[in-house]
């Protein structure tokens, strides 16, 4: 385990509700290649704030990596509307060019 990755679950620990932390953590895993455990603290992220577009737009890009390629599509479709919900015209645009890459 990174000393990041132990710094972040040591702050997860304490407030597990921080999408912060779930959000570091799973990249920490993407990071390491492990992509198993970077889409369960993804959802784990979403299930705290499913408005948060850019755990949408990893999401989508760890299910595409994974050849989970309509997970992915799907994934990046939630984005786009937690997106435009939030009034993020850049989360919007990547999320869009992700989801069009994929096709």
């Amino acid at each position: 385990m990174t000393e990041r990755l132990t710094q972040l679950m040591r702050m997860h620990e304490q407030e597990p509700e921080d999408t912060f932390c779930t959000y570091g953590i799973a990249m920490e895993h993407n990071k390491a290649g492990r992509q198993d455990e970077a889409l369960a603290w993804l959802n784990r992220t979403l299930g705290i704030d499913p408005k948060y577009a850019y755990a949408w737009y990893q999401k989508a890009r760890v299910l595409a990596d994974m050849g989970r390629n309509e997970d992915a599509r799907e994934a990046a479709t939630l984005g786009i509307d937690a997106a435009r919900k939030q009034g993020d015209a850049k989360a919007v645009g990547e999320l869009e060019e992700l989801l069009e890459a994929m096709r």
